[in-house]
């Protein structure tokens, strides 16, 4: 343990600066960075660099160095682009990293500051409260009704009520009550801690360091992509060995070392072909991009796979209270049986806390100085003890000495407030149906009661045992947000339920249903009669109810679990360290960034930075765009791969000669460098298609690569391979004597379809004009297509294509390759136009 002496001003940051180079980060183990040697000898053990280096080693073997070196030099240009990709990629999800990072308020100069937790040292003080996983052992220097959770260290269920090192007993057990530790959960009140030990010096640092060093696990979709490239690599490996013999065969003229080598170049260029290796690469970067896109628009997504999944959501259950609603409560109205309102409103006063942190307390005390009644006069007294509020309880008191005399001040629900006030049946039928008139504006209803104890003995042990007095009944407004009514129709459209889960009044909570569109608004189920349920009971209510009132955080799992039971996607929002484990259990756990305790960020796959539920609209809808975009990017690489793999594969069956191929290793070099920056840029930066919240949710099931997607890519790859090879045989044909001019023609095909077929495949249903004018101020798409089409210019007509085994075109003979590669694409236009004609039911096919 190290001597601290922090005044009560905190540390300065001169101070925290030399103890974190003293002690360093706060973290079990530091984090370990991939060296650059090590991530470049990653991406050239890949199948397809291994085999072009093969190449470029044969050609040297060859004797043609120049065709070797020029292989060499197209192969960094390749690993550039993917090093530079994944260091891109890591800085994203290293500054995902960053802002998902646990925080911890802190008094630094003097100034409650918030800091990321990882940058605590010795001799900080930090404030806890409830929902915070504390994150450093350390001393308690003051605290307010502050219990913490030690079983995850001690294994005790029981939580630990925490003192303050003054009013500390000698302890004779290990785990003190003046101190807290790392890694612990503070379910109750506050504290103010001075950090002790941090990282790898706490208790559970001492036992806990393996759990930062978990590994990571692939997910569905990385699973996917690396079962096709092994499909695809195997096929290859089969149809390499083939047109190898192939090959062999046709050139019995050649010596028999050239003859060996020339079949091995072709069987490499067919692999080559073959192999899909852009797929690992289109899950990285669009995941991390669409990550990074939603944080952007307030949506922190902490597990990337959930940026998949979002697609896939079917039920949202979300919080009324600061997400449907704007949480800016006000006092709307006062009901007193006698009219004594102000008598009502002292007792409100009382009854809140006195550094209130609720919107709903912090509503009543606003009220309470408006009506006269000041802090210092409500607070004034002394505070002889309070019954604390818990979901079970849903309500709760405080006792004072106030103005000469023992006051028990309780609010609650009225529920429960009513069951221990003491009311004729008369009385009781009037304030039923107050609270039923009150509820039906859209109020939340609190019940407010008083006692009078004659001395501290007469006190009751808990609040059940009180006997109230009723003064009255406060109904709080919180009223919905502008834009939830509007977004309801979106997810009604998109065929995703919204149901409302709410601690209020079901009335209450049916009436703002009804203001924002929600279906179902009159079917409820209470806490209590969920309780009664059993699970099967729970499964079929769930399939036609959309409001969940008066229940605790217990309830959550089960209501999740029935949706699930269902067959339904679910996303659930929560704020509470009670909602973690619902939060966990839902396919999209959603944590409150403004309101939400760090135990349920943690639990959760994504956070809602602002505490909005059109973000959350929002985050759906970028969740299936994204998706679309990565099945858009497959069906484009195996649409791309066909014409290449078809041509490396026909050529030697048909007795074409080496020399004479449409596409030698060097050629697919080339092709590589516009396919990698095609399919992983210009489709992940493509915007939603106009119908992506008009469709149901997708089936989560579904494979990437489904039988619809396969034909769509394989008829455009075959009707692309028709248009480049047959190019090519007709040129070789007519000029048998100039290989070169035939080979630009079919190669300057594949190269001019390319820009066509990115522009075709950025939507299903819209057509490529309208897709261009979505993007038309998009940089990074005209730098790539232009830079495509110069980079085709340039190897044309200079003189790189005498290296390149390529012959300059003229003019009409470019016009000619253009406008077969833009047929060979743009047909599938009209495919659209009669989807749209046959949709509308103008035309049946």
């Amino acid at each position: 343990m190290i001597e601290n002496s922090t005044s009560p001003m905190g540390l300065t940051t001169t101070e925290a600066i030399l103890r974190q180079q003293q002690f360093g980060k706060n973290e079990l183990a530091p984090q370990k960075k991939e060296s650059f040697f090590h991530k470049l000898l990653h991406i050239i053990a890949e199948p397809m660099f291994l085999l072009l280096l093969v190449a470029a080693a044969i050609y040297f073997i060859l004797g043609e160095p120049r065709d070797g070196a020029i292989m060499l030099i197209f192969v960094i240009g390749i690993i550039s682009i993917d090093v530079i990709q994944e260091w891109k990629t890591d800085k994203t999800l290293n500054a995902l990293k960053d802002l998902s990072a646990p925080h911890v308020k802190v008094i630094r100069d003097g100034q409650e500051i918030t800091i990321a937790s990882v940058d605590l040292v010795p001799g900080d003080l930090m404030m806890i409260y409830e929902g915070v996983k504390i994150p450093a052992d350390g001393t308690v220097i003051r605290c307010s009704d502050c219990c913490v959770d030690e079983s995850s260290l001690t294994g005790e269920a029981e939580g630990v009520w925490k003192v303050s090192t003054e009013n500390a007993l000698p302890a004779s057990d290990h785990w003190r009550k003046d101190y807290c530790y790392a890694g612990t959960l503070v379910t109750q009140g506050t504290a103010l801690v001075q950090v002790d030990k941090i990282g790898p010096a706490t208790e559970y640092g001492k036992i806990g360091i393996h759990v930062a060093q978990a590994p990571d696990e692939p997910t569905p979709l990385q699973k996917q992509t690396g079962s096709l490239v092994k499909l695809c690599a195997g096929i290859a490996a089969v149809l390499c060995a083939l047109v190898g013999v192939i090959t062999y065969i046709n050139i019995p003229d050649h010596a028999l070392g050239d003859r060996l080598i020339e079949s091995i170049l072709s069987g490499i260029t067919l692999a080559m072909a073959m192999i899909p290796e852009e797929f690992p690469v289109i899950l990285t970067v669009f995941l991390s991009m669409g990550a990074w896109r939603l944080a952007k628009k307030q949506s922190l997504v902490r597990k990337l796979p959930s940026v998949e999944t979002l697609g896939a959501v079917s039920v949202l259950c979300v919080d009324k209270t600061g997400t449907i609603t704007m949480n800016q409560m006000t006092v709307q109205d006062t009901w007193a049986p006698d009219g004594n309102v102000a008598t009502l409103c002292e007792i409100m006063g009382l009854g809140c806390e006195t550094e209130a942190y609720d919107p709903m307390e912090k509503a009543m005390l606003s009220h309470c100085e408006k009506a006269g009644f000041s802090r210092e006069h409500l607070f004034g007294g002394e505070l002889i003890t309070e019954y604390a509020f818990t979901n079970e309880l849903k309500m709760m008191g405080h006792v004072w000495f106030h103005d000469d005399e023992i006051i028990i001040a309780a609010k609650g629900s009225p529920e429960r407030i009513l069951t221990i006030s003491d009311l004729s049946a008369t009385e009781r039928t009037r304030v039923d149906d107050k609270i039923q008139s009150m509820s039906e504006q859209g109020l939340r209803v609190i019940a407010v009661g008083l006692m009078k104890p004659k001395t501290e003995a007469d006190i009751p042990q808990t609040i059940e045992a009180c006997q109230l007095t009723l003064c009255g009944l406060v109904g709080l407004a919180d009223p919905p947000r502008e834009t939830v009514k509007a977004d309801i129709a979106v997810c009604n459209q998109a065929g995703i339920r919204v149901v409302m889960i709410t601690g209020d009044n079901g009335i209450t909570a049916a009436s703002i249903a009804k203001k924002i569109g929600m279906p179902h608004s009159d079917h409820i189920i209470t806490g209590d009669m969920l309780s009664e349920m059993s699970d099967e009971e729970l499964r079929e209510k769930v399939k036609d109810v959309s409001i969940f009132s008066r229940v605790i955080p217990e309830h959550k799992m089960r209501i999740v679990k029935a949706f699930k039971e269902n067959g339904e996607i679910v996303a659930m929002t929560g704020d509470g360290v009670n909602d973690a484990p619902a939060l966990k259990y839902a396919d999209i756990g959603i944590a409150m960034g403004k309101r939400g305790s760090e135990v349920s960020r943690e639990a959760a796959d994504l956070i809602l930075m602002d505490d909005n539920f059109s973000t959350i609209v929002d985050t759906v809808q970028d969740g299936r765009r994204i998706f679309d975009n990565i099945r858009k990017a497959v069906g484009y690489v195996f649409t791309i791969h066909i014409p290449i793999a078809f041509a490396a594969l026909l050529a030697p069956l048909m007795g074409i000669a080496p020399a004479s191929l449409l596409l030698l290793p060097l050629h697919l070099v080339l092709l590589e460098l516009i396919i990698d920056p095609t399919c992983s840029i210009v489709l992940e930066r493509q915007p939603a298609e106009t119908d992506i919240m008009d469709r149901p949710p997708r089936n989560p099931k579904e494979k990437l690569l489904n039988a619809k997607i396969l034909l769509k890519s394989v008829t455009q790859g075959l009707v692309l391979f028709a248009a480049s090879f047959g190019t090519y045989l007709y040129m070789l044909g007519q000029h048998p004597d100039n290989p070169e001019l035939a080979r630009t023609m079919g190669f300057a095909v594949i190269m001019l379809a390319n820009l066509f077929l990115v522009q075709v495949n950025s939507s299903d249903h819209d057509f490529a004009y309208q897709s261009i004018k979505r993007l038309a101020k998009d940089q990074v798409m005209w730098a790539v297509s232009l830079g495509t089409l110069a980079g085709l210019l340039i190897i044309l007509y200079t003189p790189l294509n005498i290296f390149l085994k390529f012959a300059p075109l003229s003019v009409s003979q470019f016009l000619i390759v253009f406008a077969i590669a833009g047929i060979s694409v743009l047909w599938y236009e009209l495919v659209k136009l009669i989807k749209k004609l046959n949709k509308s039911g103008k035309v049946s096919i």
